[in-house]
């Protein structure tokens, strides 16, 4: 896979930026509508930070018209775009890189689509070198923002 040029929010420092939840669903579907397939794109944070938010926007950017949902129990949805195929993974639930396995996961980070990933920690080595990391996470005394650090 060729190595993306990361998408760093305006306005932000060092790639750290302060979002509400509707600038981070602009944000979300921006970088949605500039994305070349394949790409790894991976969203880390604590529960309740955004992940889903963010990958909801980066579909909808992305050009995926269908209801979009956490996986945390299906472990991947698999939604159809224009451009290709958009998986979404969440490895909350696995114990070890090993049951990535069982989930097809060589076949869907080889294959030509949009694969966003979030609890990518789960996935070890096994995560791909060039991915986009994503990291979400609360603001101190501001529970109406997330810190959005990118790349």
């Amino acid at each position: 896979m060729p190595a993306h040029r990361h998408v760093v929010p305006s306005r932000a420092d060092k790639g750290h930026i302060k979002l509400t939840e509707g600038e981070l669903r602009s944000w979300g579907e921006e970088l949605g509508r500039s994305t070349t397939p394949p790409l790894v794109i991976t969203l880390t944070g604590e529960l309740g930070t955004g992940k889903t938010t963010l990958a909801q926007a980066i579909c909808r950017g992305y050009g995926v018209q269908d209801e979009v949902t956490s996986p945390t129990y299906a472990l991947i949805h698999e939604y159809k775009a224009p451009r290709s195929a958009v998986f979404h993974i969440d490895l909350y639930r696995l114990d070890s890189p090993e049951q990535l396995t069982n989930l097809g996961w060589d076949e869907i980070i080889s294959s030509r689509s949009l694969v966003l990933v979030e609890w990518p920690e789960r996935a070890g080595s096994r995560l791909p070198d060039d991915h986009l990391p994503i990291d979400l996470d609360y603001v101190p005394d501001d529970p109406a923002r997330r810190i959005l650090l990118a790349g």
